[in-house]
């Protein structure tokens, strides 16, 4: 499948531990006769609903023709999958309900376990207008991860006070011997911002831990941050849980 070579790494790890369906959500249905193929693509899907256009080299001009008028946001990022659903997959209904990632539009949520056929119907709609800026091959992972790599994150993260209750020792042990490889023991070797207002990722995990949850299940675009998605749900958030715990300026 063209646009998965980079991937190699989680697809061993995949293919190592098919039992990775814990992760996926209940309403998703029986994925455990799924192939390390199918696996691969919901993994490239969910870096695609991520930004799809930075992952396809695309560079969508203007605001999305569907984006609502009485949406915060403009230009490029109103084409992001996640922008308009939400990191949480709910929308409207979810994070996104209010603050300056409001829209108005419903979530993906309700897509969880259908045919992966009828989701690539309504991703090529005209209300999408993705035209042929999605090849198939990538509009066929994308569907593949609306219909099988969604959790309901609302049975981890609390949505009011947006703490996670895993076990911080049990993530602290995996993140250590994974993470901390490139974000350091304490988070902090990346810096998302700036020196002046610095970003971490203890500082992400607990401002927005749906966007962290899904990074960690799926990996950063166009980086070389493996997905989770071969560990147990549970262990993914222990991580998010330890993460939390990290120095967040």
């Amino acid at each position: 499948m063209k646009n998965l070579k980079p991937y190699w790494i989680t697809v061993i790890l995949l293919s190592a531990s098919l039992v990775f369906a814990y992760g996926l959500t209940a309403d998703a249905g029986n994925t455990m006769n799924m192939s390390v193929k199918d696996y691969e693509k919901i993994s490239y899907g969910g870096l695609l609903y991520d930004k799809w256009y930075s992952m396809l080299g695309a560079d969508p001009q203007g605001t999305h023709p569907s984006y609502p008028a009485a949406g915060q946001s403009k230009g490029g990022s109103t084409w992001r999958c996640k922008e308009c659903h939400g990191w949480d997959y709910k929308g409207k209904d979810g994070a996104y309900a209010s603050g300056s990632h409001f829209s108005g539009i419903k979530g993906i949520i309700e897509y969880a376990g259908k045919k992966p056929e009828v989701v690539h119907a309504v991703l090529k709609n005209e209300t999408h207008a993705f035209g042929s800026m999605i090849p198939g091959d990538a509009m066929e992972a994308l569907s593949m991860f609306v219909a099988y790599g969604q959790i309901n994150m609302a049975n981890y993260i609390d949505s009011s006070t947006k703490k996670v209750s895993g076990n911080i020792q049990n993530g602290a042990k995996i993140y250590t011997s994974t993470c901390a490889k490139c974000h350091g023991k304490d988070g902090k070797m990346l810096n998302f911002k700036t020196a002046e207002k610095p970003e971490y990722l203890g500082t992400i995990a607990n401002k927005n831990p749906w966007e962290t949850m899904h990074k960690l299940r799926y990996g950063q675009p166009k980086s070389q941050m493996v997905s989770m998605l071969f560990l147990d749900i549970h262990d993914q958030v222990d991580i998010l849980s330890y993460c939390q715990t990290l120095p967040v300026k």
